[in-house]
């Protein structure tokens, strides 16, 4: 493709920005045309993301549309951007998911209307950066600096811990980072060089790995989040707004296992395979435990929250199985989980615009009066649980699949999660939907208007096309796998000689006289 169309991706929700910066009008007037300008800006960049897929070889593994011009040329720091099989289709998660919470926040959000949208269209154009960034620096900037605007949602128009929740989840996911930073720029001193194709290809040592693995680690972890370190999660969600919730759940969360699949993985092979066990083990604690965990819950969206901490369980677990249905299923539950996830917040965003609470208790028998919200509802519920026809089962079943191979105990375990996730989802939908309505006010809540059904029809399309086609998504992502795992396997072939070789070598006997 002759023109940039990833620079073109990223920025153009700033374009957006500036023009938002110009509105100086009434209160009212500023409000209306702030809404129009980012929904306007949102939609663009999503239909111009179209093009980098129509122009998406997927028979090519490396990366493609690779854009690069020097920034910093005295420390070796280009700005260089580039998508492969497997961030294509985050960065159009994310162009996707934006105009969908500038639609949701329509008429919920009042105050500060404009300076929300900005918050948005700015979060855009870090996390597709982020998913284009074929440089350390450039990475870890545009990685940290997605932070700033979530924390700014988060804080302002929140609930009312919105400050505890917003601090929480700042300090929590920049602790984590501080020590990634270190390893880059340990990693540069090594290498020379924060290009990460020619990382990709440098052999690091093995016991440089473990370290460097063990940092980038600690802050991936805490984006997935992986348990012990998901607390921050629950409390984000239930102050967030519900478009904060959506992209939180949709992209934000994604941002750590593609840090593990773009980094960990292929560029300390020996590490991953040596901390596999502990990965495993994380994420089979993390199934079962969260999963509990949300079944206790009364707040919609902290049971909602808790679902998500054990879906992305199962990324972890497939990711870290090295196989390619491990990796292909991760890569789709990621996809999937952003769509149903955030779907799901949506949906709890629905009745809490109408009623403004978010206590199961409070809501039943919405069938009566609200037949087309407990249709979209359950559509989403049953894709969460992993229905075969939905995208959720595919993503699953995938990663089950690909950890069997290797762990087949690990497998089992995990595979009990989906007997879980039945059980809370379920009970969420039963008593929110059905039974009787607890009170008048609850039984004469209006159903969805025309502008809350269109946001979810598209939803609802990529659910089952993603469940009924999957290989429309896992063809464009195979060869970007294969590679990975075959360089992981050389990787591994070429440790285990050297470690030979060391153990062949003979024992020189000390000169006598030099005792």
């Amino acid at each position: 493709m002759s023109w940039p169309v990833l620079s073109v991706v990223t920025f153009l929700p700033l374009v957006g920005v500036l023009f938002l910066l110009m509105i100086n009008d009434d209160e009212a007037a500023t409000a209306r045309n702030s809404r129009w300008v980012a929904l306007f800006t949102s939609v663009t960049t999503f239909v111009i993301s179209l093009f980098v897929l129509v122009g998406f070889d997927p028979s090519v593994a490396g990366f493609q549309m690779v854009e690069q011009v020097e920034w910093l040329p005295a420390l070796g720091l280009s700005y260089k951007m580039g998508v492969d099989g497997i961030s294509v289709w985050f960065v159009l998660l994310s162009t996707l998911l934006v105009p969908v919470c500038i639609i949701a926040s329509w008429e919920s959000i009042k105050t500060r209307v404009r300076e929300y949208m900005i918050a948005f269209l700015v979060l855009e154009t870090l996390m597709v950066g982020m998913f284009c960034a074929l440089d350390l620096i450039l990475f870890y900037i545009l990685f940290e600096g997605v932070l700033i605007p979530m924390f700014l949602i988060i804080g302002i128009w929140g609930g009312q811990r919105r400050v505890y929740a917003a601090f929480k989840f700042f300090l929590y996911t920049l602790l984590g980072s501080v020590l990634m930073l270190v390893a880059m720029l340990a990693m540069y001193w090594q290498a020379g060089t924060t290009d990460v194709e020619a990382l990709l290809q440098f052999g690091f040592p093995s016991d440089m790995q473990y370290w460097l693995w063990l940092a980038f680690f600690a802050s991936f972890a805490v984006k997935v989040p992986m348990w012990p370190v998901h607390t921050w999660l629950p409390d984000a969600h239930v102050e967030a707004p519900t478009a904060g919730s959506v992209i939180l759940a949709g992209v934000l969360l994604k941002m750590g296992g593609y840090g593990l699949i773009r980094f960990s993985i292929p560029m300390f092979p020996e590490a991953s395979d040596y901390f596999a066990p502990l990965v495993f083990a994380m994420s089979v604690i993390a199934v079962i435990y969260t999963s509990l965990v949300a079944l206790v819950q009364t707040d919609m969206k902290k049971l909602i929250a808790y679902s998500s901490i054990a879906h992305m369980g199962f990324v972890t677990m497939g990711l870290f199985s090295l196989t390619q249905q491990g990796i292909e299923g991760a890569v789709f539950q990621m996809l999937s989980h952003g769509i149903v996830s955030g779907a799901l917040f949506l949906c709890v965003g629905v009745v809490y615009d109408r009623l403004h609470t978010r206590e199961i208790v409070r809501y039943g028998g919405l069938v009566n009066n609200m037949p087309k919200y407990a249709v979209v509802f359950m559509t989403f519920t049953m894709a969460s649980i992993g229905v075969p026809g939905t995208s959720g089962f595919v993503g699953e079943f995938l990663s089950l699949l690909g950890t069997f191979q290797v762990q087949n105990v690990v497998a089992t375990l995990a595979a009990t999660g989906l007997i879980l996730g039945a059980a809370y989802m379920l009970y969420l939908y039963r008593r929110v939907v059905f039974g009787v309505a607890p009170n008048e006010e609850v039984s004469g809540l209006p159903d969805m208007s025309r502008r809350e059904l269109g946001l979810f029809i598209p939803l609802i399309v990529l659910v089952f096309w993603m469940g009924i086609y999957p290989s429309t998504f896992l063809d464009l992502m195979s060869a970007s796998v294969e590679e990975l795992i075959s360089n992981y396997q050389l990787a591994m072939a070429t440790a285990a000689e050297q470690v030979t070789q060391i153990a062949e070598m003979p024992v020189t006997e000390p000169v006598s006289g030099l005792e």
